[in-house]
């Protein structure tokens, strides 16, 4: 027997067929949480749509199943069910029982492929309790059936269908997959319903004339949705800026480049963030990469060269730079290529990496834009003015920001005056609370551990940064003092390594309007500072709304039916003279309240602010925070019987 300090072939473990899925799952799916959950059904899903990416399908249907399955159907040319000339078992079960097998390797079965890996169906056989494949060609129904990744029938040829749910109808061709978790390896079985819903509008949204339709049949929650947008990438571009007051037309250029091909829309609303989205096979690249590069630069050159052919840029000087064309934009960049040259950067196919395709894009978009100007003059010179617009803008922060700069604000050499910062200096470590109001902050900065929290106080409602430019929110000075204590600065010059608290956590009166402020801090974060939002530092402190007390006992309770329960416990010991303190405002507690309540590690109850569906946080953003009355209007009106009033 070996020795632990040794290092031998003795000490190697070899693990057969789908066995490695089972032991590190987390390395196919990224997690075995809902994340992951998802990500398993989203394999399947994306089978299908690479059928209709080939031309072969034109419907999805995914059904959500009483007994905790998921079955996804198509209508393509099904999975081929003839024996594999050199392994003599058929492609059905060595595309679920082998990893790295199936016809996204080479030749011409699938061009393009947003399942880069090859491994989706095998993977999910893997991490499944049961499931079973049915395969509808050349007149017949084949089936199939596994178990936790192993085969439990042989193909089979069958007379009658598998699928049961005849709300949707069973096409005559194509595949039905139906699989349920193995909850051993998930932490959770419950796929919700909002999230396949987001998945498959995003599918439909890039895959246009593709028919996507969901439909929960669990109990008590039966509902359907269905997709499809005969526009593309134009209709989600439209769908994003709808209460945006956009100032042109959307902007749509397609072209094939040997075998790339490359679609773009954009289009410029009245606001002052950007919105861009960008893919590859359908597969959101959420950092970017090379094709977002390449259309930017072609942005900012096609908008130079038009704006020196009307003489409004006379000097190199004059120029316009990237920044400037951000405002305002809203945009979407697909490339379809050959998914054995896609190279993406980290194991997330979070960012493109090919370097000829920045290039390629930047030519097909500038090529698309000079002749889209050319052809309509008026909305160039209408995109022209809102971009300058956003230049002199850029000018002005620069010189109110160079002005604060001068007075030494700005860097991390002096912090604000109200911030009672905190001695750990590791931003891991460390988190910061935006207090509404200086009497609450007061008794925070007594309550706290000064160890690893710092305090900042704000002094009623800050600006709407949904309507401002950085010049005004520069000069606002609760905006300025939360920018100075966070440390990443904004704008141009926002480096998130030099953040100083890995936790922000929003403290604000549970009332209408401790409700505002925080509405307007997440506000400012999601606007100007998106990646705080998207990496879980930002969080919300839940203060109790009571304090229920009798005698010498009280408990605190953080809501209505929390306070019911503890009347019922005080009276089961047979207590007397209950009362009921109503906490309207952080400032009725003293210090050691705040902190054994809101504050404490070991008590609190924080909520974590995340970001799952941008798309949706964008228009609400737009709709509550933004210009336009009619959309919020509607907003209240629909939701008005949800609020609860503290009458």
């Amino acid at each position: 027997m070996a020795k632990a300090s040794e290092y031998s072939s003795q000490q190697f473990q070899v693990l057969e067929g789908l066995e490695p899925v089972r032991k590190r799952p987390g390395m196919y799916i990224g997690s075995t949480d809902s994340v992951g959950l998802h990500d398993y059904v989203r394999e399947i899903i994306d089978n299908s749509v690479d059928e209709a990416l080939a031309g072969f399908a034109q419907h999805v249907w995914v059904t959500l199943n009483a007994d905790g399955s998921v079955t996804v159907t198509d209508d393509g040319r099904g999975i081929p069910v003839d024996l594999h000339p050199v392994y003599k078992k058929s492609g059905l079960e060595l595309a679920y029982t082998r990893l790295h097998a199936g016809g996204k390797f080479g030749g011409e079965a699938y061009k393009v492929s947003g399942g880069l890996h090859g491994v989706g169906a095998a993977v999910v056989n893997a991490l499944s309790n049961h499931v079973w494949v049915e395969v509808r060609k050349n007149g017949k129904i084949y089936r199939q059936e596994y178990e936790k990744g192993l085969v439990k029938t042989d193909l089979e040829v069958v007379k009658t269908s598998y699928v049961t749910d005849t709300h949707f109808p069973i096409p005559n061709k194509g595949t039905t997959v139906n699989f349920i978790p193995d909850t051993t390896i998930f932490q959770t079985g419950n796929f919700e319903f909002s999230t396949l819903q987001r998945m498959l509008r995003e599918r439909a949204y890039l895959v246009p004339k593709l028919y996507f339709h969901l439909r929960d049949n669990r109990e008590g929650r039966v509902q359907e949705v269905n997709y499809y947008f005969e526009g593309g990438i134009r209709s989600l571009v439209e769908k994003i800026n709808e209460n945006k007051e956009p100032i042109h037309e959307a902007i749509f250029i397609r072209k094939s480049v040997e075998d790339v091909e490359v679609e773009i829309c954009l289009q410029y609303n009245g606001g002052y963030t950007e919105n861009v989205e960008s893919y590859v096979n359908i597969i959101n690249t959420i950092n970017g990469g090379t094709h977002l590069t390449g259309f930017r630069m072609a942005l900012t050159r096609v908008v130079n060269d038009y704006g020196r052919k009307l003489g409004n840029i006379k000097e190199e000087g004059d120029a316009l730079v990237g920044d400037d064309t951000k405002e305002g934009l809203t945009a979407v960049v697909s490339i379809k290529m050959p998914q054995d040259r896609i190279q993406f950067e980290g194991q997330t196919k979070g960012k493109l990496g090919n370097s000829e395709i920045q290039p390629l894009v930047q030519s097909v978009a500038k090529d698309g834009l000079t002749t889209y100007f050319e052809e309509n003059p008026s909305t160039a010179k209408r995109i022209l003015e809102k971009v300058f617009l956003a230049a002199k803008a850029r000018l002005a922060a620069r010189a109110a920001k160079e002005a604060i700069l001068r007075k030494g604000a700005l860097e991390g050499s002096s912090l604000p005056g109200k911030l009672a910062d905190c001695q750990e200096k590791d931003p891991s470590l460390s988190e910061l609370y935006l207090v509404e109001g200086d009497s609450a902050g007061g008794s925070a900065k007594q309550g706290r551990d000064r160890k690893f929290q710092a305090i900042l106080p704000l002094r009623g409602k800050i600006l709407n940064t949904e309507r401002a430019r950085l010049d005004k929110m520069i000069e606002h000075e609760e905006i300025k003092n939360l920018i100075i204590a966070l440390g990443a600065g904004i704008g141009d010059q926002l480096r998130f390594e030099k953040l100083r608290y890995h936790r922000i956590i929003i403290m604000t009166d549970a009332d209408v309007d401790g409700a505002h402020i925080a509405v307007l801090l997440l506000t400012f974060f999601f606007r100007h500072m998106p990646d705080m939002v998207k990496n879980g530092y930002i969080y919300l402190a839940m203060p109790p709304l009571f304090k229920v007390s009798s005698g010498k006992e009280f408990k605190y309770v953080y809501t209505e039916e929390e306070r019911e329960q503890a009347i019922k416990e005080f009276q089961a010991k047979n207590a007397r003279g209950i009362t009921i303190q109503r906490y309207k405002g952080l400032g009725e507690m003293n210090a050691d309240q705040l902190w054994e309540t809101t504050m404490n590690p070991e008590h609190r109850t924080l909520k974590q602010v995340t970001m799952d569906d941008a798309e949706l946080a964008d228009v609400t953003f737009t709709m509550l925070m933004g210009d336009e009355v009619p959309p919020r209007k509607h907003f209240i009106q629909s939701n008005a019987q949800y609020a609860t009033l503290d009458l």
